[in-house]
């Protein structure tokens, strides 16, 4: 293991340091991110107080081969030894590493209900109520969020498709490249707290509607073909897709890596799915990275 003095600063080689750091709400999902991890080829650390994750890169980069892919998941067990998340990624990125910093998050009533389902208290709860002990963590977290590189929502996400969702944003691709993420949801289940841009598709006509289409969704061609072959539907998703063309370049330029485009309608079951399928398919036309993912599609 090479010997890295105080004021020597890592340069990654050609296969470079992959580094992701994992954190967030307790019941929000932490450890089905770190197995699907695993699942794309990562080395997975789990409950690393922050005053080694210095100490782990360093290893990870000495020790090569498949220790590259390192992903360090924290918690609040680990902040009993440091509450400095972000001066940690700081002293990180000092020393010449590029960590990820994923964050999971959930409604508040929606981690009560999972603390509840498996008779287990919150680790912050104290003498409180479950309530009390998410409202503690969330405020320990406020700087976390706001500084992390992806912020998965897994309010709507059941354990398949949270793990779908690590895979696609960290197997196999060049993962240092923007990846766009197209989501459709509905306004009326709110609006997703992950997305860099909401996009609106409910000037168009609502194919809930039609009677021939009410039960189909956006995926299937009669709908699709509806919604896109509205007056202004093409030039909707011609124009946002320049938008997102354009753009890219620069948010790779300032390291930011993950782009949410959240497309809405009312119920999130035909038009903002026929748009987002379609806005989609116009990003990877011009050799974007982009994938879809339906928020609230069969929750009506």
């Amino acid at each position: 293991m090479p010997d890295l003095g105080p004021d020597e600063v890592v340069e990654p080689d050609e296969a470079g340091t992959d580094l992701v750091v994992v954190t967030g709400l307790s019941g929000g999902g932490r450890s089905t991110v770190a197995r699907a991890l695993e699942n794309v080829g990562f080395y997975v650390v789990d409950n690393l107080p922050q005053a080694l994750m210095l100490e782990m890169a360093e290893l990870a980069f000495a020790a090569g081969g498949a220790a590259r892919r390192t992903a360090m998941v924290l918690d609040v067990r680990s902040r009993a030894f440091s509450t400095d998340l972000a001066g940690a990624v700081r002293a990180l990125k000092e020393r010449g590493f590029s960590p990820r910093v994923v964050f999971v998050d959930a409604d508040d009533e929606v981690l009560i209900r999972r603390f509840e389902s498996v008779r287990r208290s919150h680790p912050l709860q104290g003498d409180g109520r479950l309530a009390d002990g998410i409202a503690a963590e969330r405020k320990l977290l406020v700087e976390a969020r706001e500084q992390s590189d992806v912020i998965i929502d897994t309010s709507h996400l059941n354990v398949n498709q949270l793990r779908r969702r690590v895979e696609e944003l960290f197997g196999g691709e060049d993962s240092r490249r923007l990846r766009i993420t197209v989501l459709s949801f509905g306004f009326k289940y709110g609006l997703p707290p992950d997305a860099d841009y909401v996009l609106d598709a409910r000037f168009l006509p609502n194919p809930f509607w039609v009677p021939e289409l009410r039960e189909h969704t956006g995926l299937e061609e009669g709908v699709s073909s509806y919604v896109l072959g509205q007056e202004g539907a093409t030039d909707f998703v011609a124009t946002y897709a320049g938008l997102i063309a354009a753009t890219a370049p620069g948010f790779e330029r300032e390291g930011k890596r993950y782009l949410t485009v959240a497309i809405g309608c009312t119920g999130g079951k035909h038009r903002s799915v026929a748009i987002a399928e379609e806005l989609t398919s116009r990003l990877t036309g011009m050799r974007l990275s982009a994938h879809t993912s339906h928020r609230d599609l069969g929750r009506e």
